[in-house]
């Protein structure tokens, strides 16, 4: 058409011009995967290592949340256990597409890790016993493998500080968790990161959870690394649009 119709071509760039100007689309840009990273908007968390977290913060966007992908991070609860004993969420985020949840589970912590919504890609880490009534912390650490994106870690949990299981995640979330599911305290208002529990969603912590802890070890993503991080969440996103 360039070469057959000119002018019919130059017509119709003209016309585009013109409604573009009146509608403001100028100027044109095709820079997706920069314009969705969320490292380009304000946040509350960007930097930040330690963060505190208390009964009632629910539904917080995977954006502003911890970012607990591609590093070595750790989630304590500080709780009390009453005489009856105590089950539910800890803390949450993601869902059974991917995520993991920290609770307990007939009186006895678990963390489970879900890498996908298949079984094979999900792993459980249980505590041997019910936890006693009375103050506890309830802790699991995730030590990242390194080396890129989504790679394994050694999942410990701990009870009062004491290891009471220790598992290895075969290949954890490196790009996103969800678009759609969020980083919950006390109880779970998404899908259930295991089917344990999803006769008793939301499964709100029936104890007493003082307050929760995440501190995140620095990031040692390489540059090509962090680019590749940013342009697969942005065909993530483009994905379900």
């Amino acid at each position: 058409m360039v070469d057959k119709e000119p002018n019919r071509l130059k017509d119709l760039q003209g016309a585009f011009d013109t409604e573009a100007k009146k509608y403001s689309v100028y100027p044109l840009d095709s820079s997706f995967a920069t314009r969705v990273d969320p490292a380009i908007r304000p946040s509350l968390t960007r930097g930040r290592t330690e963060f505190t977290y208390y009964p009632g913060m629910i539904r917080i966007p995977e954006g502003s949340s911890p970012d607990f992908k591609n590093k070595s991070w750790t989630v304590g609860a500080e709780i009390t256990v009453p005489p009856k004993g105590a089950d539910g969420v800890l803390a949450t985020t993601g869902g059974r597409y991917g995520g993991w949840v920290l609770m307990l589970s007939n009186g006895r912590p678990e963390f489970a890790y879900a890498f996908s919504n298949q079984p094979q890609h999900k792993t459980k880490l249980l505590a041997p016993q019910a936890l006693s009534p009375g103050n506890h912390i309830v802790r699991v650490k995730l030590d990242y493998d390194g080396g890129g994106l989504g790679k394994g870690a050694m999942a410990t949990l701990l009870v009062d500080e004491k290891q009471v299981a220790q598992t290895h995640v075969p290949q954890t979330v490196g790009i996103r968790f969800s678009l759609d599911e969020t980083f919950d305290v006390g109880e779970d208002t998404g899908t259930p990161v295991v089917e344990d529990y999803v006769s008793k969603m939301p499964y709100a912590f029936t104890g007493t959870l003082k307050k929760l802890v995440v501190v995140l070890e620095p990031e040692k993503l390489s540059e090509d690394e962090r680019a590749r991080l940013r342009q697969e969440a942005a065909h993530a996103y483009m994905a379900v649009q």
